[in-house]
């Protein structure tokens, strides 16, 4: 099945103007200043950072050490002191009039900050201005993946120009393999019979050793060491390969019938074969599925509603668990499009209001109407059970949002509710409820769109937390002044 030419985001028509969501509130960020320590004493923070002996509340055991190319999977060192200070402040400029620019891809190593705009993509070294590399790609960025390798590797598809003598404009065909650190384009590979691979429907994802992308019409897979293709499904079937989840395992969703009577299944498969271990069958009806976890195997899907109405997880052989219900409005994972409602760059993976765990998976609720209430609160579920084990609130006008899994425990960021107190990366443990203070700082006064994983990416690795936009438009008030793309916040040493 052919999903079409689609209307290229990288075209004027798709160049509209960036709408701002009307908000409850007004939020002005303060500089990170000195005072920032007097206000988190005044309001007992830093009480519970410290342990009764005064050192750091961060006695749990390090990760064994990984693998070059597995997934990486940092368990974070809570910094010391957590005041945070600005180590990257990246802006765009030079936009046209009612222009748009694409930013997908965020990744950060121990080493670099780096960001995907357009057709390129640019690396920044912690508490330096200038960039430390720039990689020039041969198109526009086409799809992205969050993982990274365990020695800061990751993967980016790109629409390559137009190739002389040929009608393949706009096909997103062009595998590109990167050392983030570097900058080093290591390996780059041309997708078999990509000819209906387009911004809107191919995916990206990596497992160890192992790099895949599907398109609805076929997937294929590289080896990570050099590129060698692995293995590829681009023959007629009743099924398409629709996208892949990577990191500990390999899924796949396969779309199957007619458009009519469509349903759905997921496999597990050999990265290096592609040979499937285990197939789950979905009923039928969904109106989409999302994979926002390899291991433990977690679906999100749509059951006739826009959006995700319920979360499915299923044991390591692939046997149904639990059923987890967002019906309600009560919760809302993110899943899938983040780009004004645009389907762009890869988005099977994506729940960006969702964290999954070994043993738990955390949710947030959508925002509370009451201004005197908790802004919304993150629900963590049993994997297995599905049932409700803890819920953390927010604070009024201090919403929480969970970012990534460090080890067992949670880290979510909470944004300041005014221009005095801070934002905060907070560590949770799931376990006992107890919250630990990972980093304080503020968001400069231009950085308002970073604050909601609904429009940025938020990432936090090696102590540090980044906040980058996934699409830049300048102001129209002022539209010559440069767009914020990327905030660093690292430890005050």
């Amino acid at each position: 099945m052919s999903f079409g030419p689609p209307p290229s985001p990288y075209t004027q028509s798709a160049l509209t103007a960036d709408t701002e969501r009307r908000r409850r509130r007004t939020k002005l960020f303060g500089a990170v200043a000195a005072v920032l320590v007097v206000v988190l004493c005044a309001g007992g923070w830093l009480l519970m950072y410290a342990t009764g002996d005064g050192t750091p509340a961060d006695a749990k055991p390090s990760a064994a050490p990984q693998a070059p190319d597995e997934i990486r999977e940092t368990v974070e060192k809570i910094p010391s002191p957590p005041e945070g200070e600005l180590v990257i402040d990246y802006s765009e400029e030079k936009f046209k009039d009612d222009e748009t620019r694409y930013a997908p891809g965020t990744w950060a190593t121990d080493k670099i900050f780096a960001k995907g705009i357009k057709n390129t993509l640019t690396g920044f070294k912690f508490g330096q201005d200038d960039s430390a590399w720039t990689l020039e790609l041969d198109g526009h960025i086409c799809a992205t993946t969050r993982h990274v390798t365990a020695d800061g590797r990751t993967a980016v598809v790109v629409q390559p120009g137009k190739r002389k003598g040929t009608k393949d404009a706009g096909i997103c065909d062009e595998v590109v393999f990167v050392d983030l650190d570097t900058g080093k384009k290591l390996w780059t590979a041309t997708m078999p019979d990509a000819k209906t691979a387009y911004v809107t429907n191919t995916n990206l994802t990596m497992t160890r050793g192992t790099v895949a992308v599907a398109w609805g019409n076929g997937s294929v897979a590289y080896d990570m060491s050099d590129g060698k293709q692995l293995w590829k499904s681009t023959s007629v079937s009743t099924c398409e390969d629709t996208g892949f989840a990577g990191g500990r395992s390999l899924l796949v969703l396969l779309r199957c019938g007619e458009e009519s009577t469509h349903a759905y299944r997921v496999q597990k498969l050999d990265p290096r074969t592609g040979k499937p271990r285990w197939t789950y069958n979905l009923k039928e009806g969904l109106s989409g599925v999302f994979l926002p976890s390899s291991d433990p195997p977690v679906l999100a899907v749509g059951a006739g509603d826009y959006g995700v109405t319920d979360l499915i997880t299923l044991d390591d052989q692939g046997r149904y668990s639990a059923t987890i219900s967002m019906k309600g409005g009560r919760f809302d994972p993110m899943c899938g499009s983040s780009f004004d409602g645009s389907d762009y760059f890869g988005m099977m993976e994506n729940c960006y209001a969702m964290v999954v765990g070994q043993h738990a998976l955390f949710v947030a609720s959508k925002a509370d109407g009451d201004v005197d209430q908790a802004e919304n609160w993150i629900t963590a579920f049993d994997v297995k059970t599905g049932k409700a084990l803890r819920k953390f609130d927010g604070r009024p006008l201090q919403p929480l949002w969970p970012v990534k899994m460090s080890g067992d425990d949670l880290l979510v960021y909470r944004p300041s509710s005014d221009n005095v107190g801070p934002a905060a990366i907070v560590s949770i443990d799931p376990t006992t409820g107890k919250q630990t203070p990972f980093l304080f700082f503020n968001l400069p006064d231009d950085s308002t769109r970073m604050e909601t994983p609904e429009w940025s990416d938020i990432l936090v690795e090696h102590g540090r937390a980044f906040f980058s936009p996934r699409q830049l438009t300048p102001s129209a008030k002022y539209p010559d002044d440069p767009v914020p793309a990327a905030v660093g916040i690292g430890s005050v040493h």
